[in-house]
């Protein structure tokens, strides 16, 4: 099944998200603007869209691994939501973890991916205990190494 997304362009001279290739789960979206990232810094970086959803789904923005491996390059919040709801720009908030090295970004470099899914709604039904499971209250590496 394919999802249509709506998108506007806000700049249009950028590319609309796109798939580097066929299987891809993330298309690709771009910086709006040049920006540098000092080490340790962060910024909130516009990509020059904005998306409609259809209710029901979600667009999750990832981090790109090249550039984290390369750079040290991620998002504070990984993976952003947009929710379908939203209609402004779509931004990324990027921090550079390379101690030493500022990165630099051009206007139309490729910062981050964007996935969709669909999403169920809860309903929260408040009890004044919960059932027991396997796992109980161990949380916070109870399955890490000893």
């Amino acid at each position: 099944m394919t999802l249509k997304v709506l998108v506007t362009r806000l700049d249009p001279d950028l590319p609309l998200p796109q798939y580097a290739k066929g299987g891809d789960a993330g298309a690709d979206i771009v910086s709006r603007i040049d920006i540098s990232l000092a080490p340790g810094e962060r910024k909130l970086v516009p990509t020059g869209i904005s998306i409609a959803l259809p209710d029901g789904y979600v667009c999750l923005v990832h981090p790109r691994s090249g550039l984290a491996i390369k750079h040290g390059v991620t998002m504070v919040n990984a993976p952003g939501t947009v929710d379908a709801g939203y209609r402004g720009e779509l931004q990324v908030i990027l921090i550079n973890h390379d101690p030493i090295e500022s990165v630099h970004f051009k206007r139309g470099d490729r910062i981050a991916q964007l996935v969709f899914q669909q999403v169920e709604r809860a309903e929260f039904i408040e009890v004044k205990s919960l059932p027991g499971s396997g796992r109980a209250e161990s949380g916070f590496g109870s399955t890490g190494r000893s």
